[in-house]
């Protein structure tokens, strides 16, 4: 318990977990992670762990269609785990329903919580300091996708409108800068010039979708590193996890996030974008991967879109935090003044570098692609 969290609300917490269907009974209950958007929670009994969560409303206005679009996906991974002669309790998250039904718990005050089987013996990283680890990072969401080939992703839920969706992200930074609700629009003429200049390519992937070139997908939608649970002994991809974000979208963004983040040689709000770099060589790895663990499940069109994925997912992040910085940092955290455009910054001289690279980029998919069992 924390020093500063009052008996009564370690009691209430206490509450919400005995509401789910866990055998021995609860015997202890203390925060859990650093994740910046849920409350978690570890949960201890006499013989097992449970993570439980509260789904953060500010975030995601219907928390009930979250909880849904997990259990779907979740029920769907395990058979096919089974089929494929893995471990359904370890390779996927399992929900624990509650002693009056279903998967989620309401608490006093209207939130609503979860909870999940603790994945033993499997740690997470924040960065993916090596190419062998990225690789590793990109055959988990290759996994990931290819597993889930066979859903249908119009049965999910969206739980966030647009949520990757490069032209809206466009058009909204386009009223950000007319409202120009903090005064900040004079900061970023050369920031606005960039996103105007690259306005035509925003589409390229929506587009492809509407036309039927490409899928609709199950997507993760936040393809970061930590999000993969490593087995502790062998350091191999156990799980994808964190899937509040799971929802109806296209491959090539989910492959362009983790892009964006791990192939960058510098910190997301790097001010000296002297060092903001496209790493080939973590490029490479994590297209491997990825490649590697999807099989034939991509098209070959969405293969031949993934360097678009890459720079598209910048450049819409970019974007993301100029629009927010615009607003007044209304959405993203920030601990110092302009954190946000230098965010922003950071994105675009990444795009650059991309299209330094762009050749470069689509020579290593191609060559991969051929590689695929």
């Amino acid at each position: 318990m924390q020093a500063n969290q009052p008996i009564e609300s370690q009691q209430a917490k206490l509450r919400i977990a005995r509401m789910f269907d866990i055998p021995d009974g609860v015997s202890g209950l203390c925060p859990y992670g650093s994740g910046h958007i849920n409350d978690t929670y570890l949960v201890t009994t006499p013989f097992r762990r449970y993570i439980m969560q509260r789904v953060n409303a500010r975030v995601f206005a219907k928390p009930l269609q979250v909880i849904e679009n997990i259990e779907r996906v979740t029920a769907y991974l395990r058979d096919v785990i089974r089929r494929e002669g893995g471990d359904p309790l370890r390779e996927t998250l399992t929900l624990i329903p509650t002693r009056a039904g279903g998967y989620a718990a309401r608490d006093e005050e209207g939130g609503y919580w979860r909870m999940y089987r603790f994945i033993e013996e499997t740690v997470s990283c924040d960065l993916p300091e090596t190419t062998a680890l990225f690789e590793l990072s990109g055959e988990a969401f290759g996994r990931f996708q290819r597993q889930l080939g066979g859903f249908d992703a119009r049965l999910l839920h969206e739980t966030i409108r647009d949520f990757h969706n490069t032209p809206v992200r466009y058009a909204q930074l386009m009223e950000a800068a007319e409202r120009d609700r903090a005064g900040r629009l004079g900061q970023a003429g050369e920031e606005m010039a960039f996103c105007r200049q690259h306005e035509s390519e925003t589409s390229a992937l929506v587009d492809a979708q509407a036309a039927g070139e490409i899928p609709l997908r199950v997507t993760h939608n936040d393809t970061k590193l930590n999000n993969v649970l490593l087995d502790a002994k062998t350091g191999r991809g156990v799980c994808v996890i964190d899937l509040d974000t799971v929802m109806p979208g296209l491959a090539a963004y989910d492959f362009g996030d983790s892009i964006r983040f791990g192939a960058n040689t510098a910190a997301e709000d790097e001010r000296n974008l002297m060092r903001v770099h496209l790493s080939l060589p973590m490029f490479e790895a994590y297209t491997r991967g990825f490649l590697r663990a999807a099989g034939r499940v991509l098209t070959p069109r969405e293969v031949e879109l993934l360097p678009m994925g890459a720079k598209l997912m910048t450049l819409e992040c970019g974007m993301r935090f100029l629009a927010d910085h615009l607003n007044g940092d209304a959405y993203f955290k920030i601990h110092r003044p302009g954190q946000n455009l230098d965010r922003a910054r950071t994105q675009f001289a990444l795009v650059r570098e991309m299209e330094t690279h762009w050749d470069e980029m689509k020579e290593i998919v191609r060559k991969l692609s051929k590689e695929q069992p």
